[in-house]
């Protein structure tokens, strides 16, 4: 064993020089180049998809309803002081299924004129894009306040179109994304009145009964969810929400 061990060393030694002359192998991928501008457009096309596709969650959030609808249901979490009840999953779930029920008449539109004369070969890429573009922009402008659009020209140092099939899109789109915000908050306004009206209710009671050591949070909190129930909240709540952006 061990002479053999002695010879797979020398065999070893003898074969290093061999191996340093040999010539090494060269690894070549030629990819074949564009023959012309035809075959470079596809490219762009699935470019241009991926992109697209990257910035799904930003434009779901910047250019659908779903920014006052998750603004409302946390506000109402809040309110009921139920802390992590519902789940954030299921906040989220709920608000990109009413963000879908809102869209659907946006989307159904863009449909009908964009994406299906574009798929028929009745229309090219530039008239599709200007015909989905204007029904969106037609969408956000009726959410959209009109000191929030002016505010965006005005930051751009931009002067404001009289029309509005005019109106930049990358000045709407914040525009839209700010009165989102804003008609949010005042749903949550509206909605946490209630709550605390009946946290100030228990509080009052137990301090007249000199249970000063109870937390009002104890008893405010039950009440608070079997009113929600009671009236059919929720029922109520995904209706005035939908029916807000009508």
């Amino acid at each position: 064993m061990k002479r053999l061990a002695q010879l797979l060393v020398v065999v070893g030694l003898a074969a290093v020089p061999a191996l340093a002359l040999a010539q090494p192998a060269q690894l070549a991928i030629n990819l074949p180049g564009p023959e012309g501008p035809e075959q470079v457009v596809p490219a762009l096309k699935i470019l241009l998809l991926l992109t697209v596709l990257s910035l799904a969650p930003a434009i779901l959030i910047s250019m659908t309803s779903f920014t006052r609808i998750v603004v409302v249901l946390s506000f109402v979490r809040q309110a009921l002081g139920t802390q992590n009840v519902p789940p954030t999953q299921v906040v989220m779930a709920l608000s990109l299924l009413l963000t879908g029920v809102v869209m659907a008449p946006v989307a159904k539109r863009v449909g009908e004129e964009a994406l299906d004369p574009y798929m028929a070969h009745r229309i090219d890429e530039g008239q599709a894009y200007e015909a989905a573009r204007s029904v969106v922009s037609e969408f956000l402008l009726r959410q959209t306040r009109e000191d929030d659009l002016t505010l965006m020209y005005e930051m751009s140092a931009t002067e404001k179109p009289r029309a509005a099939e005019d109106v930049s899109l990358h000045l709407l789109v914040p525009a839209f994304l700010i009165s989102e915000l804003r008609t949010g908050f005042e749903m949550g306004f509206l909605l946490f009145l209630p709550f605390v009206l009946i946290d100030l209710i228990v509080a009052a009671i137990l301090t007249s009964l000199g249970m000063v050591m109870v937390p009002p949070t104890m008893l405010s909190t039950p009440m608070k969810v079997l009113l929600f129930v009671v009236v059919d909240g929720w029922a109520l709540l995904t209706r005035s929400i939908v029916v807000s952006f009508t």
